[in-house]
């Protein structure tokens, strides 16, 4: 398990007390130190795993191994030749996605993307979803509070609650999820229940038929949506200068920004943690929209427990090879034979 080079990543995609169960069982499990991830290396160490230097696995790790991360990779090595495990972003158009995806092809590796692992009926298998939507919420009620400072700084879930209590019901604040049938759906309404915000819950039959006015005249707007195909615009410019518009905070938890799925067209950058929100309209009515790409690392240590929990169990079928893995490596293989002559 290699380090994360994102300077603000927090998370382990596997954590010392899973490590532990897959070395039990005879697996051997190098992680990288880390001075910024929620884990010290000797919880992974005390766990049977080797410690190895930070950034050793590209000229150290056999590559025949397995590199586990989350998000993405150094610029270099330019030719990536491990089966890398990581969420690449690389199959919806993204911008960067050529450039990572030639990576590997030069180098004879594989991308073996977590967002990809997928059940029979094409079902996420593991994901920081929940927590995500948790996160991205936070973040729009403390916006729409004043009280949403930068830099961001991680803390826990019992911290990020105590900020979120109004102390009892809050009056006249409307918030709306799109998305709220879903794991990061879920974890927003979560949020928005503990800031004492009882959300609208919208699903997929009510994008169907998209009531627009309705969605403007909520305070707050959560996109929580998963989509593998193109939806229309929940909202478009014209729409951030409509007269009755009461929204003032989008969480773009989704964050599709940059690939034909972005559902939020009206927001054409991600933020980030020294500046989570980009004001979209000024005063009278401002209008600010938050989208972070990395939002569960805000819960570094909750988030990486949930995710590590689903993921070590596929970790270990890897020993032996599944439909799980099969179909993940299916799809990299296909996102490579559709670049053409893309670069």
């Amino acid at each position: 398990m290699r380090h994360e080079s994102r300077q603000n990543e927090r998370r382990a995609a596997l954590v010392p007390e899973d490590a532990r169960k897959l070395t039990a069982q005879g697996v051997h499990v190098t992680v990288e130190e880390s001075s910024q991830r929620a884990f010290p290396a000797c919880e992974y160490a005390d766990a049977g795993c080797a410690i190895a230097p930070q950034g050793s696995w590209e000229s150290h790790c056999p590559a025949t191994d397995y590199v586990l991360g989350l998000k993405e990779l150094p610029d270099e090595p330019t030719k990536l030749d491990h089966r890398h495990i990581f969420f690449g972003h690389a199959y919806k158009g993204q911008a960067r996605a050529p450039r990572l995806l030639r990576r590997f092809e030069a180098g004879g590796g594989t991308l073996l993307d977590l967002e990809h692992l997928l059940d029979a009926e094409g079902r996420r298998m593991v994901a920081f979803g929940y927590w995500a939507g948790y996160a991205g919420a936070s973040l729009a009620v403390l916006r729409h509070r004043g009280a949403l400072t930068a830099p961001l700084v991680s803390s826990s879930q019992e911290e990020l609650r105590g900020r979120l209590s109004p102390g009892g019901r809050v009056a006249g604040i409307t918030a709306v999820v799109i998305g709220a049938e879903g794991r990061s759906g879920r974890g927003a309404c979560d949020a928005l229940r503990a800031a004492g915000i009882e959300p609208t819950r919208w699903g997929s039959k009510d994008t169907r038929n998209l009531d627009r006015d309705a969605l403007l005249a909520h305070d707050i707007l959560v996109n929580a949506i998963s989509s593998r195909r193109p939806v229309p615009p929940f909202l478009t410019t014209a729409d951030l200068d409509h007269e009755q518009r009461r929204l003032s905070v989008i969480a773009d938890v989704t964050c599709d920004v940059g690939s034909e799925l972005n559902a939020l067209p009206v927001s054409d950058h991600v933020t980030d943690w020294d500046a989570p929100a980009k004001r979209l309209r000024a005063a009278p009515r401002p209008l600010d929209v938050i989208a972070v790409d990395n939002l569960p690392s805000l819960i570094p240590a909750e988030a990486s427990r949930a995710f590590s929990a689903d993921l070590w169990p596929l970790l270990l079928s890897l020993r032996e090879g599944s439909e799980v893995w099969d179909r993940c490596v299916e799809a990299f293989r296909q996102a490579v034979a559709s670049l053409g002559g893309r670069r």
